[in-house]
């Protein structure tokens, strides 16, 4: 095939085209095309309602996974402390458990009630019995159900009550009950506990070690540890120490320091019960003689519990039961008249002088409260209530136990202060 003559390319000929456009021509295609545009619906380069959408979505994303990522850590936080609490008891039990109730709507709100006329002020001795509280003067206070108790004190500030149970199978435990009807588990499955006086501290057996922790806000917070010889129990709180016999069978104390340092042995080799501190910080307890005998003894904790005093003479029995009356002047303690068993007052200021003692009442059982300087309660072996008067005591007229009314037959009522 050849190409045309006359032409270099293989274009044909043809009418060609005008590329001159008249300005009137080129504005109405130029509006003609703008036209178009606008007419046709194109999507948004920027959706602000689809991004919202999107942001929203993106947000409840994070949120479900950071929910989840805190469920899983606390979850791993309350085992592993769960599986420390565990370790750190030293036995393969019923761990240390801290158990509150987070919501307090549904609780009953515990109501006191007085029979006749309006209380007098001051404090009082008062009972604990499984469900109640009973005053000196009547008061009586509904408590959520805590079993058989040992020992009970008012929390700091007088919003509920402390309450150590009595020794079972697995245990002892002490529980808090509120004021507002919550009821709260401080330690399960526990050797002996004991109480800090103003209740913000407290000492346990637990395994082969003993432990002391504050009680702040329900819980048990900044527990120490030391180990224990075997049968090694806390007796009472001395300022920021504990007294611990090391051997319930023989006579002798030690003074543990928390974070001080380790428990050490037994300071002294004589004591064998302690009834209480006086104003100025020393102790006042019994100690056994080389005749067999026993006496009563000031002692100083700063002194590695020496003897600084010593008084012998009434015949005293070695159960442990006592207490001092708050100017330390007075001693409630059991022991003999003869060969009756009897509750004696002993006035300690003549304790350097061969004290003698008047007989009280019937024997002590528990705890001994004292209302003021010259009067004191306590319970018998039978459970009644006892209130000494220690002028008429003084005058020859021992006190009489009463019934306890208020407290259910078959509950035996401990002896508590503060209602």
């Amino acid at each position: 095939m050849s190409a045309l003559p006359g032409r270099p390319d293989n274009l044909t000929d043809g009418p060609r085209r005008s590329y001159q456009v008249r300005p009137d021509e080129l504005e109405g295609a130029v509006r003609e095309t703008l036209s178009h545009q606008v007419a046709v619906a194109r999507p948004l380069g920027v959706d602000p309602a689809g991004q919202a959408i999107r942001r929203a979505n993106r947000i409840r994303r994070r949120r479900t996974a950071a929910g989840l990522a805190v469920g899983a850590v606390v979850t791993v936080v309350l085992s592993a402390g769960m599986a420390q609490l565990g370790a750190e008891t030293g036995r393969d039990g019923t761990p240390i458990v801290v158990i509150g109730d987070p919501d307090p709507s549904g609780r009953p709100i515990p109501t006191a009630s007085v029979p006749g006329a309006d209380p007098s002020p001051g404090p009082s001795a008062t009972l604990l019995g499984t469900e109640t509280l009973v005053g000196a003067d009547g008061r009586r206070l509904v408590l959520p159900d805590v079993g058989a108790a040992e020992h009970a004190q008012l929390l700091p500030g007088g919003g509920g009550w402390l309450v150590i149970s009595t020794q079972t199978n697995s245990g002892r435990s002490l529980r808090v009950l509120q004021n507002d009807g919550l009821a709260q588990v401080l330690l399960a499955g526990a050797g002996p506990i004991v109480l800090a006086p103003d209740s913000r501290q407290v000492a346990w057996r637990d395994g082969n070690d003993l432990l002391v922790a504050g009680v702040v806000g329900g819980q048990l917070i900044g527990a120490a540890r030391t180990p224990a010889p075997a049968g090694a129990v806390p007796v009472r709180f001395v300022g920021d120490s504990v007294l611990v016999r090391p051997d319930p069978a023989d006579a002798g104390h030690a003074l543990w320091r928390p974070g001080a340092g380790p428990l050490t042995e037994a300071v002294d080799q004589e004591t064998l019960n302690f009834y209480g501190g006086l104003p100025d910080g020393r102790l006042v307890g019994q100690i056994s003689t080389d005749s067999g005998g026993t006496c009563l003894a000031v002692l100083d904790p700063a002194r590695h519990l020496s003897p600084v005093e010593t008084g012998c003479g009434p015949d005293l029995s070695q159960d442990g039961v006592g207490g001092i009356s708050a100017d330390g002047r007075w001693l409630l303690v059991n022991g003999r008249i003869g060969k009756a068993s009897r509750a004696l007052l002993i006035d300690l200021r003549r304790l350097k002088s061969s004290p003698t003692a008047v007989s009280a009442g019937p024997p002590m059982t528990g705890a001994v409260v004292w209302t003021d300087a010259s009067h004191a309660s306590y319970l018998d072996a039978a459970g009644e209530l006892v209130q000494v008067d220690v002028h008429r005591v003084r005058a020859g007229q021992p006190a009489s136990p009463a019934a306890v009314s208020g407290v259910p037959a078959g509950d035996r009522p401990v002896l508590v202060a503060g209602l």
